[in-house]
């Protein structure tokens, strides 16, 4: 049905020809437009119920003290179901080191809350299928866990600045239980002021993955990014690394890339890239973190990202 519209808005009504590069594009455009902002409007309402059972201070309360490892992998679930995004960075990772979690659980926490976005694993799903999404979930996870673990046997807190120690943003108290009327209530809101923070990197994402489905030919992706090129996945993380977006915004991009015939790794690498090692999100966390630590987080993310692509790009 939301092809039929789309196709009768592009060639019916705007009067594109069929088969021109930007009768393509617009009718991609059209399409998944709808198609996303109908999936994110239910997704994110879901979601927002489940999140109403885990505030901040539920996630510090269930990660402070935790042995590494277990705290690796409690975090990295936890991950999935609480919000995060690079504005929200600072002060959680204040409230997780004065909270006593340790500083390798945290950082499980801050790399598997963008790249394993519960939002972006059902539009996976819809647009792709379950083993796409299931690769993409565990993967994400794997990663998350593993740095995590190797920040912690690092011994890093040295690194962490000082004034994180020092700052008070409040203890965790007792979590007042909300009715259920209270939860729908929420995440009707919620899911409002999501869709106003996010619907114009989701458009444009939409607009440069329409671009890239009408425009760009198949042979110039597959022959500087395909799996002839033993560079295309370092490539396509370098790409990644200055974009800003949340996962759910980078799906079309994604979307577009695998039509033309991008290896699956390749692709993964640069959704993971894009996620959970933007340039807005590491200027960020340099208010936390010195130079040293913010360099070991990015050059342990950017191997195990590129490891990821290549493994996948082998495998699959």
């Amino acid at each position: 049905m939301l092809k039929d519209f789309a196709a009768h808005m592009t060639y019916s009504v705007i009067g594109l020809a069929r088969g021109t590069a930007l009768g393509d594009a617009l009718e991609f455009f059209i399409y998944d437009t709808i198609k996303i902002f109908i999936l994110l409007a239910v997704i994110i309402y879901a979601v927002s119920i489940i999140r109403s059972f885990f505030p901040p201070e539920r996630t510090k309360a269930i990660l402070s003290n935790k042995k590494e490892f277990i705290g690796n992998i409690l975090a990295a679930l936890l991950g999935v179901v609480t919000p995060f995004c690079s504005c929200s960075a600072v002060p959680l990772f204040i409230g997780f080191i004065e909270s006593g979690v340790p500083l390798g659980v945290t950082f499980s926490f801050l790399i598997s809350s963008p790249m394993v976005n519960e939002v972006a694993l059902v539009l996976l799903w819809g647009m792709f299928g379950w083993k796409v999404a299931g690769i993409y979930m565990v993967t994400g996870l794997l990663v998350a866990i593993v740095v995590g673990m190797v920040i912690g046997k690092l011994k890093l807190e040295k690194w962490v600045e000082e004034h994180v120690y020092t700052m008070q943003i409040g203890q965790t108290g007792d979590i007042a239980a909300m009715s259920w009327k209270d939860r729908f209530e929420h995440a009707k809101w919620n899911t409002v002021d999501i869709l106003k923070k996010v619907w114009l990197y989701v458009v444009i994402a939409i607009g440069i993955g329409g671009f890239i489905h009408g425009y760009v030919p198949e042979d110039f992706l597959v022959k500087y990014a395909g799996p002839d090129n033993p560079f295309a996945v370092p490539l396509a993380v370098l790409l990644g690394v200055p974009l800003y977006s949340n996962a759910a915004g980078v799906i079309p991009i994604v979307y577009a890339l695998m039509n033309k015939g991008l290896a699956l790794g390749t692709v993964l690498a640069f959704m993971m890239s894009v996620t959970a090692l933007s340039l807005p999100e590491i200027i960020i966390l340099r208010k936390v973190l010195k130079v040293p630590l913010l360099a070991v987080f990015v050059g342990i993310m950017t191997v195990a990202i590129i490891a990821v692509g290549y493994l996948f790009n082998a495998i699959l």
